[in-house]
């Protein structure tokens, strides 16, 4: 299994950017590079605290909230779990965009993306994940490299001065966006509980001599969310040179904004390349649907076995198919009761999952700082006060969100 470091890019480069990121640009042209960049920097001490737990004790973060107390993990679970199916929903409507973009299908977006789920579904069952993970790990080079080549072809065209306009800071609209762009950037904040479950996994798999170090663990963790958040920041740019700079609206529908998506390629690289670009765009926002589905499959039957009081062990096959089928069957509700645009829709999610941020934050802190590890895994003042800032933060904004709603 791949370290937690490239599992979080491969879920991260998906709805957070292709979507999220590339209508902040689209809408406000570079103004929200900050809020992009500050979003990254302050929820990365909440993620790395599951690496350096997951490490310490090679358990996940389920096993440290039960240890805070049984509240801390009711607390997770009452909160986190019901949110997973519409996640799914959101993910599955900005693939099957996607591939009704690039293959130009018409069937009805709650079905194609129905299809996305059961299809997703049947690989992991089936074991198809590593294959396509290999296959994507190709697919997100190239993505990566074409971003990179669209972004510095579209510099000259992004209005700059949109940096330091903050006029967008008394629009009521675009405050409620924040929050929406923040709730997926790079991550749900309660990915950082799937990277210590992955974690754990990973580490199951090698030979006690092959144990990395802390702050080896750390750096396999740090380098690829630093890349997750300059890909951020590219596809906002991306927005802003191609489709803010001449007052292109993105559509609400998911097709119609996947399609705007490819043509940003195809306008900086020309058709062939836009071709190559949209399918590498279609691998990875499955891998991340597929990386989703993985994740809570495994992290549910970990979360009743430790409810239980039961120690962690890798998720039998059973548990991963019983969570599998009754996670895909809400989300596939979920898709034909709740969705009806898909951008608010997808506001919606993240909005959802921002505002549950900073308790999933207090738990993270709380368990590396109680919970029983040795000296060298906790975090340092520093790391402690920028996740205390940025638990501040994120409340202050889950507040403005609930006054603005």
């Amino acid at each position: 299994m791949a370290g937690p470091g490239l599992l979080f890019t491969g879920a991260a480069i998906g709805t957070s950017h292709l979507v999220q990121s590339t209508r902040a640009g689209a809408m406000f042209g570079a103004a929200l590079i900050i809020v992009i960049v500050l979003a990254n920097l302050l929820k990365y001490p909440a993620f790395r605290f599951g690496v350096d737990f997951s490490h310490a004790r090679r358990a996940s973060l389920l096993t440290g909230y039960r240890e805070l107390g049984m509240w801390a993990l009711a607390l997770f679970l009452v909160t986190v779990i019901p949110l997973v199916p519409i996640v799914w929903a959101a993910l599955a409507a900005a693939t099957a965009g996607i591939v009704a973009a690039v293959f130009g299908l018409t069937i009805s977006m709650p079905a194609l993306a129905s299809i996305v789920l059961v299809t997703a579904s049947a690989l992991l069952l089936v074991g198809g994940y590593r294959l396509l993970d290999r296959v994507n790990a190709v697919m997100l080079a190239f993505l990566v490299i074409s971003t990179l080549i669209t972004t510095a072809m579209v510099l000259p065209r992004v209005e700059w001065g949109t940096l330091a306009d903050f006029a967008w800071t008394q629009e009521t609209m675009a405050l409620l966006f924040i929050v929406a762009l923040a709730g997926f950037m790079p991550n749900p904040m309660d990915v950082s509980v799937i990277v210590s479950v992955w974690k754990v996994e990973a580490d199951r798999s090698l030979p006690p001599e092959a144990h990395p170090g802390i702050e080896e663990a750390r750096a396999t963790f740090r380098w690829p969310y630093v890349m997750t958040a300059f890909m951020a920041v590219c596809f906002c740019i991306m927005g802003a040179g191609v489709m803010h700079s001449q007052a292109i609206a993105p559509v609400s529908d998911a097709p119609g904004f996947a399609a705007q998506l490819i043509g940003l390629y195809r306008e900086a690289l020309g058709p062939g390349a836009a071709v190559l670009a949209s399918i590498a765009a279609l691998s990875v926002m499955l891998t991340t649907v597929i990386a989703a589905l993985d994740a809570y499959c495994r992290a549910v039957p970990v979360a009743l076995a430790v409810w239980q009081g039961r120690e962690e062990q890798s998720t039998t096959r059973r548990g991963y198919l019983y969570a599998c089928i009754i996670l895909v069957g809400l989300a596939v509700v979920a898709l034909f009761t709740l969705m009806r645009e898909f951008t608010v829709f997808l506001d919606f999610v993240t909005s959802a999952t921002f505002v549950v941020a900073p308790m999933i934050a207090l738990l993270n802190l709380l368990v590396v700082t109680r919970c029983d590890m040795p000296d060298e895994a906790r975090p340092g003042a520093a790391m402690k006060a920028l996740c205390i800032a940025a638990i501040a933060v994120m409340m202050a904004l889950a507040i403005m969100y609930f006054v603005l709603l």
